[in-house]
C-alpha cells in the first residue's frame, strides 16, 4: 500500500511560515518524525520512506500553489497511487485557526491549489486535511492575509494543531480515512 502525502504551499523564503504554506510545514514536521530526508525531484520536493508496513511519499509541490494539480498527478501516476490514498494538506479561511478537518471530498472553497489540483484530475472526490487559518482581515486584503506570517499570539495554536495534524494524516494512513475523522474531527 502507498500513499501520496501532499502538503500545499509556495516555495522560497518570503513564504516560510506563512498561513499560506502551513501544507509545507506540516510536511516537514511529519518528514521529520518519519525521518524521511527530502530532495528536489520533477515537480516538486519529494520525500519516500515507511509508517509502519506502509511506504509514504511526502511532496511539496514547487510548482506555485495555483499549478498544484500537475505535481499531485505526476506523483499519482508515478507511483501508481489511487485516489483513496491521496491526502492533501491546506490551508482554509472558512476554518478558525487551528481548526482542522479531514474530509474525504469537497469543493476547491475558492482555494487556487484545490481548484487546480480538481481541474487537473478531474475530480473533488480526494482526501484533504483542512488547517484552519481563520479569516480575520479587512476587505479586499484577503491575499495579504494569506501570505502574511502568524501572529505570535497565534503561534502557540498552530504549532500544537500542526502536531495534532501529523497524527491525523499518520490516523488517515493506518487506520483509515473514517477511523481518522472520527478521531480527529472533533
Amino acid at each position: 500500500m502507498k500513499y501520496l502525502l501532499v502538503g500545499l504551499g509556495n516555495l522560497g523564503p518570503q513564504y516560510d511560515n506563512t498561513r499560506h504554506n502551513i501544507g509545507f510545514n506540516v510536511m516537514d514536521i511529519l518528514a521529520k518524525d518519519l525521518q524521511i530526508e527530502f530532495s528536489l525531484q520533477k515537480l516538486a520536493i519529494v520525500g519516500e520512506g515507511r509508517l509502519k508496513n506502509k511506504e509514504v511519499v511526502l511532496i511539496k509541490p514547487t510548482t506555485f500553489m495555483n499549478l498544484s494539480g500537475k505535481a499531485v498527478q505526476y506523483y499519482m501516476q508515478q507511483y501508481k497511487i489511487p485516489l483513496e490514498n491521496i491526502l492533501v494538506v491546506t490551508d482554509d479561511l472558512a476554518l478558525e485557526v487551528g481548526t482542522i478537518r479531514l474530509r474525504s471530498k469537497g469543493s476547491h472553497g475558492g482555494h487556487n491549489g484545490l481548484r487546480n489540483i480538481e481541474e487537473v484530475l478531474q475530480t473533488q472526490q480526494y482526501p484533504r486535511l483542512r488547517f484552519g487559518i481563520g479569516s480575520q482581515f479587512d476587505k479586499h486584503r484577503q491575499v495579504d492575509f494569506v501570505l502574511g506570517k502568524w501572529k505570535d499570539t497565534e503561534l502557540p495554536l498552530v504549532v500544537e494543531k500542526a502536531a495534532q495534524s501529523v497524527l491525523a494524516i499518520k490516523s488517515f494512513v493506518l487506520e483509515g480515512l473514517s477511523n481518522a475523522m472520527t478521531k480527529y474531527n472533533g
